[in-house]
């Protein structure tokens, strides 16, 4: 009896000890296979600025599908992670939709400040429900609060793809989070303006959106032709430049403060039509428009690195639809169509901006050429194989809706619609005459980035009531697509110093159940699960009656 105790008493006095241990000493293994509980450096800084509590709440708790309850265990694993990192972040399971007597008024709450359900199918037993789950995350930090998608939605996505796109961004979806509440210097953006650009209330979204990253201001470079040194140096003073959909010729004067700018390290974005077109054309023109060759005298100067946009149109079978109406009055009916000039663009997967985003929507795009030279580029987005070219000028009507196209004449695809440019910039004006003097002018530059696109509708949002709509929603058809989130990526891309955006070519593979051979084996496994330990419990009895009967009867 006395050894018994002392053992006792050393087991506890180890437990203890242990636990005394683990207060002081803690430590995490990650045993997968693809790592995915090891965060990357660029998270581990992202979280460690904290200094103060960082409350995130999941909306992920209450009765949820069986898909949902798996992304809710890989992100409640991935926020133990970070705490683990700072002891500040702190999170919580909250079911928005707990009171049921306020289940409506919950609902519109939500949908009002940015918070989109997903509406999920369920089939179970024959029957056939909808419920609405709303896969967010709130992070709040000193009275901000910045919202998280969980759920990564694409076209055509099977469950399981589903589940493993939402996984793989959730590392980044939240250290992209930690990382604007911790912004204490933002970078500057400027919109330039002064050529036809968009007006600011079809950008407004995406510069909404983006002022959570950036400071973001105007520059006219009307003004070039007065003072081009002053345009230049207040250019310098931001770190990148967007130009969105320019629509008058830039002077060669305009085009050298440019010049100036991206060679003395200035990112860039560029959206250029390099064909007029417009479908309101047509439909104001009673169902035909003539497509014209745009020139905006940027020819040489996309030359210089290696790009050529072609002043023709994509004509693409992988398509996004407008809608044509039908009747007067209360009558009127409003059909969507397919519509060959606007490509739906999927993604090649090939690099951080493009990796696991929804279709991007094209309207009347034409294709890049890549030339050879000694810059690197990486063509993000490409027209599908299903896809050709159409010279212009040309007459564009409705009535190619009536023709069936010939597939055979599709055989040219897959031409570039934008690319990035990496390198040590040179000035276009090297060698040349310069249109005019510039204070410390560079013929060299340091390393440097841009992006061309050759569309300048994919930034332009949609307007209702004379409001801005989200990016890449078209209120015609209802349908969403990925618009936003790669011209935000392409920004986050250039201006990123410290590498998180390369957190979203982290590879992530979650193994799930079979749910045809669940449906199929589900009796058999159930009495596995129920008989086999009733029958071991009878066994392993039977077993200890016998062997106390031997022992006891000797």
């Amino acid at each position: 009896m006395g050894k018994f105790l002392i053992s006792t008493l050393k087991a506890l006095v180890a437990v203890v000890a242990l636990n005394i241990a683990g207060n002081f000493f803690y430590g995490r293994f990650d045993l997968t296979e693809d790592k995915r509980f090891t965060l990357s450096q660029p998270s581990i800084e992202a979280v460690k600025k904290f200094n103060a509590p960082v409350i995130v709440d999941v909306l992920l708790d209450g009765s949820i599908p069986p898909e949902f309850a798996k992304l809710k265990v890989e992100t409640l694993q991935l926020l133990e992670s970070f705490a683990s990192k700072n002891k500040n972040v702190q999170y919580n399971l909250v079911n928005p939709l707990a009171d049921e007597a306020q289940t409506q008024q919950t609902i519109a709450d939500l949908q009002r400040i940015g918070l989109k359900p997903a509406n999920v199918t369920i089939e179970e037993n024959g029957k056939v429900s909808q419920e609405l789950v709303f896969p967010w995350a709130m992070v709040n930090y000193n009275n901000q609060t910045v919202k998280v998608s969980l759920l990564k939605n694409k076209l055509g996505s099977s469950m399981e793809d589903r589940i493993n796109n939402s996984v793989q961004q959730l590392e980044y979806a939240y250290a992209d989070a930690f990382t604007k509440l911790s912004i204490t210097e933002k970078k500057r953006i400027a919109v330039i303006k002064g050529n036809g650009e968009l007006e600011d209330i079809y950008i407004a979204d995406y510069l909404t959106t983006i002022r959570d990253y950036y400071n973001v201001g105007a520059i006219t470079l009307d003004s070039v032709a007065s003072n081009p040194q002053k345009v230049l140096d207040q250019l310098n003073e931001f770190d990148l430049a967007l130009i969105a959909k320019p629509t008058k010729a830039f002077s060669d004067e305009e085009k050298y403060v440019m010049d100036q700018f991206v060679v003395n390290g200035g990112r860039s974005i560029w959206l250029l039509d390099q064909v007029a077109m417009e479908v309101d054309s047509i439909f104001s023109g009673g169902g035909n428009a003539m497509a014209l060759p745009r020139n905006l005298n940027l020819k040489d100067f996309f030359f210089k690195f290696g790009l050529r946009i072609n002043p023709v149109l994509i004509n693409d079978l992988y398509f996004t639809q407008i809608v044509l109406a039908s009747g007067e009055g209360n009558d009127s009916q409003y059909n969507p169509v397919p519509w060959y000039y606007n490509p739906m663009v999927f993604s090649r997967n090939n690099h951080p901006i493009n990796t696991n985003i929804e279709a991007v929507r094209y309207q009347f795009t034409s294709p890049i050429d890549v030339l050879e030279n000694d810059y690197a580029k990486t063509v993000l987005l490409q027209s599908s194989p299903l896809s050709k070219t159409e010279g212009t000028p040309k007459q564009i009507g409705l009535n190619i809706l009536n023709n069936q196209p010939n597939k055979e004449s599709y055989s040219d695809g897959n031409h570039p619609l934008a690319v990035l440019v990496e390198g040590n910039f040179s000035s276009t004006f090297k060698n040349r005459i310069k249109p005019l003097n510039l204070e410390n002018s560079l013929e060299e530059g340091p390393e440097n980035k841009m992006i061309v696109i050759s569309d300048g509708d994919v930034i332009k949002n949609q307007i209702r009531n004379g409001r801005p709509l989200e990016l890449g929603y078209d209120k015609w058809t209802n349908s969403s697509y990925g618009n936003k989130e790669f011209l935000v990526n392409c920004i986050n891309y250039l201006l990123d110093d410290t590498g998180l955006i390369n957190i979203r070519n982290k590879r992530v593979s979650i193994p799930l159940l079979d749910v045809e051979k669940i449906a199929s084996q589900k009796s058999k496994w159930q009495l596995i699960n129920i008989g086999v330990p009733v029958l071991l419990t009878i066994v392993i009895g039977i077993f200890f009656s016998y062997y106390r009967k031997r022992k006891y009867s000797l």
